[in-house]
Parts: C-alpha cells; structure tokens; sequence
C-alpha cells in the first residue's frame, strides 16, 4: 500500500516550523497511544506513522529530500527503512517532546503499562552504541558485509552476569528492602509531595550482591572488544542509519543488551560525485574530437567500460550509461552513469597551431557557426 503524505500525516502544510510539527505530532501521539486505544491495531498503526512522518520532516536533510523526490528521497534514511520496534522505542527517541514517561502518566493515571514495571524485576536495560561507518561509493554502490571490532560491555563469563563471586548469593537490598525505589516526602505551602527514585545502593535493582565477583568487581559486565558483522545494503545514504537489535552493550542481572546505531557517512570519490543513485562523471575531451567524434574507455563503479562520443557533442552535453549508477535500496535496478562532456580549449597555441585555426576558422561551417554566434548577440542587444 503507498505512503501517505507526511504533511497530510500530521495535519501541517509545507510551511510549517518545528515548534508546529512538535505540536501537531504531540497531539495526534495523545490521541493514538496504545495504552488509550487497547488492541486496536488501527490506532496503533496511526500512531507509528505519525513517529515516521515527524521523524522525516524534523530533520532538516530529510525534509529537503522528501519535499525534492517524495518517500524515494528518504528510503534507507534510518525510520523508513528501520523503523521503531514498539512504541516504546518511539517514546526514547522522543523523549524531548515527551518529557520522558511522565506526560503519559498524568494523561493515563500515573501508570503507562508498555515496558514500565519494577526495574529489578527484570534486570537493568543495557546502553545503546553508535558507530559511524565510513563507505566508498564502489561499496554503497553493490552493498556490503564490513567487520569492525569495538569495544563493548558484555556479560561477565565467570559469575554469568550474576555480579556475585563463585560460591555465593545476592540479598536483598537493605535501603530500599527489595523495591528497587526509594521515596522521600517533602512539604511546601502547596501540601505534601511524595518523589520516588532509583534506590542508590542497589541501581534499582533491589538485590546486592553479598560478595562481589572478582573479575567483574560485581557488576556483572566487563569491557571486551568484540568483532562485529555489519550487512549494508545497497543504496544507503551519507547520514543514515541502520539499528542492530541486541547487539549493544549488555544489560545489568539478566536485562536486555542495547542496539547498535550504525550511521552511514559516505567518502568522497576521486572520479564521481552522486546525485540520488545516480553518479557524475566530468569527461574532458579536445575541440577536434568532439567535432570528429571517438570511442573512450571511461571509469564506472564496476571497472571500466568503453562510450561512443558523436561527432559535433557540444560543451556540457550529458550522455547515459544505464543501470550504471547505484542499486536502489528498497526496489530493484539501478541509477545511471552520467557522462558530462566538457571541451578543452588550450590556453598557448604555437605558431603551426595558429594557422591552422586561421585557415580553419575561414572554412564555410566555422564561419557559418562563428556569423551565427553573431547575429544571436546583436538581436539580443537590439534597440
């Protein structure tokens, strides 16, 4: 089924500012959310795709591409191609606009039931990694499997996350008695505020460990630099990105590991530049062959390939070679080379040379070009 406008999504025009997209994405998110609309899939569908469309036209390069070429501009451009794993992750990402969890706590009375709960009950989260991965054109071109090592927390081998030395236990925590929360009353002229917060002493977890593992020093987690495979698909974007579910730094006693954020950042080639997955290629000839025309061997992506210039190709023309650009990320085929034919015109000419453009330039169809040049300026600059 095709996309619909992102405007149309959020209810703005194209004129529209930030603080106003921030303001129509916080209403229809209100409107939405899950925990308000229980299992209808509609209203849950309407709320990602509201996610999408203030993710693209928030972010100033994507807006610019998606008002230039539409959804085709944005593909692979991190949510398109991504997306976000459960509403969840739409908050995290948004937390500026939320305000963390506690907008939909008061709208929802005090208790939003996606992904909340006693922190220790299920162990603490790990922490997200981002790694900028440099690419040629030659490897957006095709796609490509890299291998990068990086240095991330992974589970502890000798207590197995436990945090606790061979031999022994946890307990319960003795600040917060197994809670994992804390609570402090404080009183103002406007009455009584209760605050609650992570327990200290046990990181909201509502165990310590009676005796900790030497080698992790009980914190279930050490630092290793692990090798990581990362399959790029073809097309990608200078600034995209790419999540690696679970494949970030591992999570405290039995939480879940974090992602890899992989943003793509495109090196500059000595040969093309690229327009979409189409890429430039500036061809410099002399004014003899492009008057006589020839055949020349050109550089693609690929290797190398032979293109016909014809006799008479003017300055700036551009010739195509098809499918020779890059591969589409999210359908099949490819863009084009495209060839752009510049002149040369030498700047010392010896005295042989000279004569030669004289006697040339006296020939019936130089003249002709050179009276035609002529006549185009005084009608241009007739009075």
């Amino acid at each position: 089924m095709a996309k619909r406008d992102y405007y149309e999504i959020l209810g703005v025009d194209r004129n529209a500012t930030k603080d106003d997209l921030k303001k129509a994405y916080r209403k229809m998110a209100m409107q939405f959310h899950p925990d308000r609309n229980p299992d209808n899939k509609e209203a849950e569908e309407k709320f990602k795709e509201a996610a999408e469309a203030y993710e693209i036209l928030n972010d100033d390069d994507k807006k610019a591409r998606y008002d230039r070429f539409g959804h085709e501009g944005v593909r692979g451009s991190g949510f398109g191609s991504q997306g976000f794993s459960d509403v969840n992750d739409i908050f995290s990402h948004f937390s500026d606009i939320f305000g963390g969890a506690s907008i939909f706590d008061d709208f929802f009375g005090g208790n939003t039931q996606r992904g909340r709960g006693k922190r220790h009950s299920a162990g603490t989260p790990g922490s997200d990694l981002k790694v900028t991965l440099k690419l040629t054109l030659e490897e957006i071109a095709l796609g490509v499997n890299k291998k990068i090592k990086i240095k991330k927390q992974v589970v502890c081998s000798k207590c197995s996350g436990s945090g606790a030395e061979s031999g022994t236990s946890t307990k319960t925590c003795p600040v917060c008695h197994g809670s994992g929360e804390v609570r402090s009353v404080s009183r103002s002229v406007f009455g009584q505020f209760v605050n609650i917060s992570a327990c200290s002493n046990c990181g909201g977890e509502g165990s310590v460990v009676d005796i900790p593992c030497k080698k992790c020093m009980g914190d279930g987690k050490v630092i290793e630099e692990v090798a990581v495979s990362i399959n790029v698909p073809a097309g990608v974007h200078e600034g995209s990105y790419m999540t690696m579910r679970g494949e970030g730094n591992a999570g405290k006693r039995g939480g879940q590991p974090g992602d890899i954020i992989v943003v793509f950042q495109e090196q500059p080639h000595e040969y093309f530049t690229r327009d979409g997955d189409d890429i430039i290629y500036d061809l410099f000839i002399s004014y003899p062959n492009a008057v006589l025309g020839l055949e020349v061997e050109v550089p693609t992506l690929i290797g190398k390939a032979r293109l016909k210039i014809d006799a008479g190709t003017q300055h700036g023309k551009f010739l195509k070679m098809r499918d020779k650009g890059i591969r589409h990320l999210n359908h099949s085929g490819s863009g084009d080379q495209l060839v752009r034919v510049n002149i040369e015109i030498p700047k010392k000419l010896n005295s042989r040379e000279k004569e030669l453009l004289k006697e040339l330039a006296e020939q019936p169809n130089f003249k002709k070009a050179s009276n035609a040049d002529e006549n185009n300026f005084f009608k241009k600059f007739s009075f």
